[in-house]
Protein backbone atom coordinates (compact mmCIF):
# COMPACT_ATOMS: atom_id res chain seq x y z
CA UNK A 1 0.00 0.00 0.00
CA UNK A 2 2.87 2.36 0.73
CA UNK A 3 4.28 1.72 -2.74
CA UNK A 4 0.89 2.37 -4.34
CA UNK A 5 0.51 5.59 -2.36
CA UNK A 6 4.01 6.76 -3.29
CA UNK A 7 3.20 6.15 -6.96
CA UNK A 8 0.06 8.26 -6.70
CA UNK A 9 -2.34 5.45 -7.54
CA UNK A 10 -5.98 6.27 -6.86
CA UNK A 11 -7.13 2.69 -6.28
CA UNK A 12 -5.77 -0.81 -5.82
CA UNK A 13 -7.17 -4.31 -5.45
CA UNK A 14 -5.19 -7.06 -3.77
CA UNK A 15 -6.01 -10.49 -5.20
CA UNK A 16 -3.55 -12.97 -3.74
CA UNK A 17 -3.82 -16.58 -4.84
CA UNK A 18 -6.15 -18.63 -2.63
CA UNK A 19 -5.74 -16.44 0.46
CA UNK A 20 -7.06 -13.27 2.07
CA UNK A 21 -4.15 -13.05 4.50
CA UNK A 22 -2.71 -9.94 2.85
CA UNK A 23 -6.00 -8.11 3.37
CA UNK A 24 -6.18 -9.26 6.99
CA UNK A 25 -2.62 -8.04 7.58
CA UNK A 26 -3.55 -4.60 6.22
CA UNK A 27 -6.66 -4.43 8.39
CA UNK A 28 -4.50 -4.99 11.47
CA UNK A 29 -2.61 -1.75 10.84
CA UNK A 30 -3.27 1.86 9.87
CA UNK A 31 -4.54 2.39 6.32
CA UNK A 32 -4.08 5.64 4.40
CA UNK A 33 -7.01 7.35 2.68
CA UNK A 34 -5.33 6.94 -0.72
CA UNK A 35 -5.27 4.71 -2.63
CA UNK A 36 -8.72 3.23 -2.15
CA UNK A 37 -8.46 -0.49 -1.42
CA UNK A 38 -10.80 -3.10 -2.85
CA UNK A 39 -10.71 -6.52 -1.23
CA UNK A 40 -10.09 -9.48 -3.46
CA UNK A 41 -8.81 -12.99 -4.00
CA UNK A 42 -7.84 -15.19 -6.97
CA UNK A 43 -9.16 -18.73 -6.56
CA UNK A 44 -7.74 -21.81 -8.28
CA UNK A 45 -10.71 -23.76 -9.61
CA UNK A 46 -11.63 -26.77 -11.72
CA UNK A 47 -13.31 -25.87 -14.99
CA UNK A 48 -17.00 -26.74 -15.48
CA UNK A 49 -17.76 -30.32 -16.49
CA UNK A 50 -16.94 -30.94 -20.12
CA UNK A 51 -14.22 -28.29 -20.36
CA UNK A 52 -10.53 -29.20 -20.30
CA UNK A 53 -8.25 -26.27 -19.53
CA UNK A 54 -5.05 -28.18 -18.73
CA UNK A 55 -4.73 -26.72 -15.25
CA UNK A 56 -6.52 -24.23 -13.06
CA UNK A 57 -9.27 -21.90 -14.16
CA UNK A 58 -8.66 -18.79 -12.10
CA UNK A 59 -11.68 -16.92 -10.75
CA UNK A 60 -11.18 -13.48 -9.23
CA UNK A 61 -13.41 -12.41 -6.36
CA UNK A 62 -13.59 -8.63 -5.97
CA UNK A 63 -15.18 -6.82 -3.05
CA UNK A 64 -15.62 -9.85 -0.81
CA UNK A 65 -16.32 -9.80 2.91
CA UNK A 66 -12.99 -11.08 4.23
CA UNK A 67 -14.68 -12.62 7.27
CA UNK A 68 -17.21 -14.68 5.32
CA UNK A 69 -17.33 -18.28 6.59
CA UNK A 70 -17.95 -20.33 3.41
CA UNK A 71 -15.34 -18.38 1.46
CA UNK A 72 -12.79 -18.77 4.24
CA UNK A 73 -13.53 -22.50 4.42
CA UNK A 74 -12.85 -22.94 0.70
CA UNK A 75 -9.63 -20.94 0.93
CA UNK A 76 -8.46 -22.91 3.97
CA UNK A 77 -8.90 -26.12 1.97
CA UNK A 78 -6.77 -24.68 -0.82
CA UNK A 79 -4.12 -23.44 1.60
CA UNK A 80 -3.93 -26.81 3.37
CA UNK A 81 -3.46 -28.56 0.03
CA UNK A 82 -0.88 -25.95 -0.97
CA UNK A 83 1.04 -26.48 2.28
CA UNK A 84 1.16 -30.23 1.58
CA UNK A 85 2.10 -29.73 -2.07
CA UNK A 86 5.31 -27.78 -1.53
CA UNK A 87 7.00 -30.40 0.73
CA UNK A 88 6.17 -32.98 -1.95
CA UNK A 89 7.79 -30.75 -4.58
CA UNK A 90 10.90 -30.37 -2.42
CA UNK A 91 11.03 -34.14 -1.87
CA UNK A 92 10.82 -34.81 -5.62
CA UNK A 93 13.52 -32.24 -6.35
CA UNK A 94 15.74 -33.89 -3.73
CA UNK A 95 15.16 -37.26 -5.39
CA UNK A 96 16.28 -35.69 -8.67
CA UNK A 97 19.54 -34.58 -7.05
CA UNK A 98 18.59 -30.98 -6.29
CA UNK A 99 19.38 -30.28 -2.61
CA UNK A 100 16.82 -27.56 -1.88
CA UNK A 101 15.20 -27.61 1.58
CA UNK A 102 11.89 -26.44 3.03
CA UNK A 103 13.80 -23.98 5.22
CA UNK A 104 15.21 -22.36 2.09
CA UNK A 105 11.74 -22.16 0.54
CA UNK A 106 10.14 -20.72 3.68
CA UNK A 107 12.83 -18.05 3.84
CA UNK A 108 11.13 -16.57 0.78
CA UNK A 109 7.52 -17.36 1.76
CA UNK A 110 7.81 -15.59 5.11
CA UNK A 111 4.60 -15.91 7.13
CA UNK A 112 2.49 -16.70 4.06
CA UNK A 113 1.67 -20.02 2.45
CA UNK A 114 4.58 -21.33 0.37
CA UNK A 115 4.08 -21.70 -3.36
CA UNK A 116 6.06 -22.70 -6.42
CA UNK A 117 7.36 -19.14 -6.90
CA UNK A 118 9.02 -19.42 -3.49
CA UNK A 119 10.64 -22.69 -4.56
CA UNK A 120 11.85 -20.90 -7.67
CA UNK A 121 13.32 -18.09 -5.57
CA UNK A 122 15.16 -20.63 -3.41
CA UNK A 123 16.60 -22.25 -6.53
CA UNK A 124 17.72 -18.84 -7.80
CA UNK A 125 19.38 -18.08 -4.46
CA UNK A 126 21.21 -21.41 -4.69
CA UNK A 127 22.50 -20.47 -8.14
CA UNK A 128 20.80 -23.44 -9.79
CA UNK A 129 18.69 -21.33 -12.16
CA UNK A 130 18.99 -17.77 -13.42
CA UNK A 131 15.38 -16.66 -12.98
CA UNK A 132 11.83 -17.76 -12.22
CA UNK A 133 11.05 -18.65 -15.83
CA UNK A 134 14.01 -21.02 -15.99
CA UNK A 135 13.01 -22.62 -12.69
CA UNK A 136 9.55 -23.40 -14.03
CA UNK A 137 10.71 -24.42 -17.51
CA UNK A 138 13.38 -26.82 -16.25
CA UNK A 139 12.08 -28.06 -12.92
CA UNK A 140 8.62 -26.99 -11.74
CA UNK A 141 6.18 -27.13 -14.65
CA UNK A 142 4.09 -30.12 -15.73
CA UNK A 143 6.28 -33.05 -16.78
CA UNK A 144 9.36 -31.72 -14.96
CA UNK A 145 11.07 -33.34 -11.93
CA UNK A 146 9.48 -31.03 -9.37
CA UNK A 147 5.92 -30.94 -10.67
CA UNK A 148 3.09 -31.93 -8.33
CA UNK A 149 -0.48 -31.30 -9.45
CA UNK A 150 -2.53 -28.97 -7.27
CA UNK A 151 -5.90 -29.23 -5.59
CA UNK A 152 -8.64 -27.04 -7.07
CA UNK A 153 -12.13 -26.24 -5.85
CA UNK A 154 -15.00 -26.65 -8.34
CA UNK A 155 -15.61 -23.36 -10.13
CA UNK A 156 -19.31 -23.38 -9.25
CA UNK A 157 -18.42 -23.49 -5.55
CA UNK A 158 -15.86 -20.70 -5.93
CA UNK A 159 -18.33 -18.44 -7.73
CA UNK A 160 -21.04 -19.20 -5.18
CA UNK A 161 -18.69 -18.42 -2.27
CA UNK A 162 -17.63 -15.11 -3.85
CA UNK A 163 -21.23 -14.04 -4.42
CA UNK A 164 -22.32 -15.12 -0.93
CA UNK A 165 -19.47 -12.98 0.45
CA UNK A 166 -20.91 -9.94 -1.34
CA UNK A 167 -18.35 -9.93 -4.13
CA UNK A 168 -18.33 -10.21 -7.89
CA UNK A 169 -16.83 -13.22 -9.68
CA UNK A 170 -14.56 -12.49 -12.65
CA UNK A 171 -12.80 -14.82 -15.09
CA UNK A 172 -9.08 -14.04 -14.76
CA UNK A 173 -6.72 -13.66 -17.76
CA UNK A 174 -8.76 -15.63 -20.32
CA UNK A 175 -5.86 -15.48 -22.79
CA UNK A 176 -3.99 -17.94 -20.57
CA UNK A 177 -6.84 -20.47 -20.84
CA UNK A 178 -6.12 -22.95 -23.66
CA UNK A 179 -8.11 -21.71 -26.64
CA UNK A 180 -8.98 -18.53 -24.76
CA UNK A 181 -8.04 -16.42 -27.76
CA UNK A 182 -10.75 -18.02 -29.92
CA UNK A 183 -14.43 -17.17 -30.05
CA UNK A 184 -15.46 -20.81 -30.57
CA UNK A 185 -13.69 -21.89 -27.37
CA UNK A 186 -14.45 -18.92 -25.16
CA UNK A 187 -18.15 -18.58 -26.00
CA UNK A 188 -19.28 -21.95 -24.57
CA UNK A 189 -16.98 -21.55 -21.56
CA UNK A 190 -18.36 -18.12 -20.73
CA UNK A 191 -21.92 -19.32 -21.26
CA UNK A 192 -21.33 -22.11 -18.74
CA UNK A 193 -19.65 -19.77 -16.24
CA UNK A 194 -22.39 -17.16 -16.59
CA UNK A 195 -24.97 -19.84 -15.79
CA UNK A 196 -23.01 -20.38 -12.55
CA UNK A 197 -23.06 -16.68 -11.67
CA UNK A 198 -19.98 -15.17 -13.32
CA UNK A 199 -20.15 -11.36 -13.23
CA UNK A 200 -17.10 -10.13 -15.15
CA UNK A 201 -14.14 -10.83 -17.40
CA UNK A 202 -10.57 -9.58 -17.02
CA UNK A 203 -10.03 -7.76 -20.31
CA UNK A 204 -6.87 -5.78 -19.52
CA UNK A 205 -3.87 -7.91 -18.53
CA UNK A 206 -0.15 -7.75 -19.40
CA UNK A 207 -0.25 -10.90 -21.56
CA UNK A 208 -3.30 -9.85 -23.58
CA UNK A 209 -2.44 -8.66 -27.11
CA UNK A 210 -4.67 -5.99 -28.71
CA UNK A 211 -6.68 -8.53 -30.71
CA UNK A 212 -7.46 -10.48 -27.52
CA UNK A 213 -8.54 -7.30 -25.73
CA UNK A 214 -10.91 -6.58 -28.62
CA UNK A 215 -12.33 -10.12 -28.40
CA UNK A 216 -12.86 -9.87 -24.64
CA UNK A 217 -14.58 -6.50 -24.93
CA UNK A 218 -16.95 -8.09 -27.43
CA UNK A 219 -17.52 -11.04 -25.06
CA UNK A 220 -18.26 -8.63 -22.20
CA UNK A 221 -20.86 -6.91 -24.38
CA UNK A 222 -22.35 -10.20 -25.57
CA UNK A 223 -22.69 -11.72 -22.10
CA UNK A 224 -23.33 -8.46 -20.22
CA UNK A 225 -20.18 -8.86 -18.11
CA UNK A 226 -18.24 -6.27 -16.17
CA UNK A 227 -14.91 -5.31 -17.74
CA UNK A 228 -11.97 -5.47 -15.34
CA UNK A 229 -8.20 -5.24 -15.55
CA UNK A 230 -5.15 -6.12 -13.51
CA UNK A 231 -1.40 -5.70 -13.83
CA UNK A 232 -0.60 -9.03 -12.12
CA UNK A 233 2.14 -7.27 -10.16
CA UNK A 234 4.01 -9.80 -7.97
CA UNK A 235 6.85 -7.66 -6.66
CA UNK A 236 10.31 -9.07 -7.32
CA UNK A 237 8.78 -12.10 -9.04
CA UNK A 238 7.67 -9.85 -11.93
CA UNK A 239 10.49 -7.32 -12.41
CA UNK A 240 9.20 -6.37 -15.86
CA UNK A 241 5.76 -5.39 -14.52
CA UNK A 242 5.17 -2.07 -12.78
CA UNK A 243 2.48 -1.71 -10.15
CA UNK A 244 -0.54 0.05 -11.59
CA UNK A 245 0.97 0.26 -15.07
CA UNK A 246 1.85 -3.27 -16.11
CA UNK A 247 4.14 -3.25 -19.09
CA UNK A 248 4.17 -1.92 -22.63
CA UNK A 249 1.99 1.12 -22.06
CA UNK A 250 -0.85 -0.84 -20.46
CA UNK A 251 -3.65 1.39 -19.16
CA UNK A 252 -6.56 0.41 -16.92
CA UNK A 253 -9.19 3.19 -16.92
CA UNK A 254 -10.28 4.42 -13.49
CA UNK A 255 -13.86 4.20 -14.74
CA UNK A 256 -13.60 0.40 -14.59
CA UNK A 257 -12.85 0.59 -10.86
CA UNK A 258 -15.81 2.91 -10.25
CA UNK A 259 -18.12 0.55 -12.12
CA UNK A 260 -16.74 -2.42 -10.21
CA UNK A 261 -17.24 -0.91 -6.76
CA UNK A 262 -20.80 0.02 -7.70
CA UNK A 263 -21.53 -3.71 -7.88
CA UNK A 264 -20.12 -4.67 -4.47
CA UNK A 265 -21.36 -3.91 -1.00
CA UNK A 266 -19.65 -1.62 1.52
CA UNK A 267 -17.75 -4.60 2.92
CA UNK A 268 -15.55 -4.70 -0.16
CA UNK A 269 -14.14 -1.17 -0.19
CA UNK A 270 -11.79 -0.32 2.65
CA UNK A 271 -11.52 3.37 3.43
CA UNK A 272 -8.56 4.61 5.40
CA UNK A 273 -7.74 7.37 7.84
CA UNK A 274 -7.55 10.85 6.22
CA UNK A 275 -4.91 11.84 8.78
CA UNK A 276 -2.46 9.26 7.44
CA UNK A 277 -0.21 9.69 4.39
CA UNK A 278 -2.43 9.94 1.35
CA UNK A 279 -4.38 12.76 2.89
CA UNK A 280 -8.07 13.53 2.87
CA UNK A 281 -10.19 12.76 -0.18
CA UNK A 282 -10.12 15.37 -2.92
CA UNK A 283 -13.05 17.75 -3.27
CA UNK A 284 -14.38 15.84 -6.27
CA UNK A 285 -15.13 12.86 -4.00
CA UNK A 286 -17.75 14.81 -2.04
Amino acid sequence: MRMASDMGLEAIAITDHDTLQGIHDLLNGPIARRPRLLTGVEISTRAPDGFKVGGSLHILGYGVNVGDGPLQAALLELQAARDQRIPRIVKQLNAAGIPVSMDQVMAHAGTGSPGRPHVAQALIRMGLVANVDEAFDRLLSRGRPGYVDKYRVPCDRAIQCIRQAGGVAVLAHPYLVPGGDRDDTLTPLLRALCDLGLTGIEVHYPEHPPEAVALYLEMARRFDLLVTGGTDFHGELTPDIQMGRGRGGMHIPMALFETLIAHVGPQGLITGNPELPGGPPPASDH
